[in-house]
């Protein structure tokens, strides 16, 4: 049987939160990795997850086609990370989520590479995030140009280094209230990034469905109310939840969008938060999920302890009283 090292698998956006979990899955099971990125020279602490000349890091911006062409020559096998949260100047929701999926599965159509595309479970044309519509314009982007592409929508992902846990968890260690936008109602089924990774590079191995969008959630649907209370718990911090309308909510936001570190918010996060986040029914009668690919998904109060102690009033070995 063919080694893995045989096959070079081109990871763009492979820098990220995400990405680094990808890459060190597909080092596990041995493949050589290409990982393309703007700013290559910023992605040395890839470097370790793997074997010496196992991982390259290569430039490439989507917005130059050239560039995605020569990171995707002699691969086998591409997978698009590339996404953004909040936009800036040329990186906008479109332009990196809708045009440079396009851009990248054009060039893979080319190759005649496999292509995993990842996109979010709030794809929607419809959706009143432009987030999500340009997931959504994306994903149909990737399949017009390589049909039997995989795409995977994960639900919000939770793990060391996120930018969900350990931004609320921040919050609370500067003040004295966590704000629940829309009372807190929306539902979410955050994954671990771990068990993302490993349906990724399932994905890479051949284990998924050509043509497929899976949609990958954890164990528990949670409200964002029960979500806040399990980092406050985690956390060993008492906080005070603060309801915040939705049209209070969209009016902070057009000013908290240019506020550093915890404390932004955008009104296309708000818009987000208008639609639960949850794997359906259909996905799961398909067996398009986490646990259809053989992943027994990990919890929140499993995982989020291993790493938020950090938030914790005197560190992880804190004296509890009797």
């Amino acid at each position: 049987m063919a080694s893995n090292l045989e096959t070079l698998v081109t990871v763009f956006g492979g820098s990220g939160f995400l990405g680094r979990n990808v890459v060190r899955a597909l080092a596990k099971r041995e493949y050589r990795i290409r990982v393309a990125v703007r700013r290559p020279e910023l992605a040395g602490h890839l470097q370790p997850l793997g074997r010496v000349g196992q991982i390259h890091a290569v430039q490439a911006n989507l917005r130059y086609p050239a560039s995605v062409e020569a990171a995707m020559r002699d691969s086998q096998v591409a997978i698009n990370l590339v996404g953004i949260l909040t936009e800036s100047g040329a990186q906008t929701f479109e332009a990196v989520q809708a045009t440079g999926a396009e851009t990248i599965a054009k060039s893979v159509g080319a190759t005649g590479a496999r292509m995993v595309h990842i996109s979010a479970i709030g794809a929607d044309e419809n959706s009143p995030s432009g987030y999500g519509r340009a997931k959504a314009s994306g994903e149909k982007a990737v399949l017009a140009a390589v049909p039997s592409a995989t795409i995977m929508r994960p639900s919000l992902l939770f793990g060391p280094e996120d930018q969900f846990t350990n931004r609320f968890a921040a919050l609370a260690r500067m003040s004295p209230f966590l704000p629940l936008i829309g009372g807190g109602e929306t539902r979410m089924q955050p994954a671990y990034v771990g068990d993302v990774a490993a349906a990724i590079a399932n994905a890479v191995d051949g284990k998924t469905k050509a043509g497929a969008t899976y949609e990958l959630g954890g164990p528990e649907v949670l409200t964002m109310r029960e979500i806040m209370e399990v980092i406050l718990t985690i956390t060993e911090r008492k906080r005070m939840l603060l309801s915040l309308p939705w049209g209070l909510a969209r009016l902070q936001a057009m000013f908290l969008q240019f506020a550093p570190g915890p404390l932004k918010l955008t009104p296309d996060q708000v818009a987000m938060l208008q639609s639960d986040n949850v794997v359906s029914d259909a996905a799961k009668a398909a067996g398009l999920t986490l646990e259809g690919l053989g992943i027994t998904p990990e919890s929140m109060e499993a995982i989020a302890p291993q790493y938020l102690w950090r938030f914790r009033a005197a560190g992880q070995f804190q004296r509890k009283s009797a």
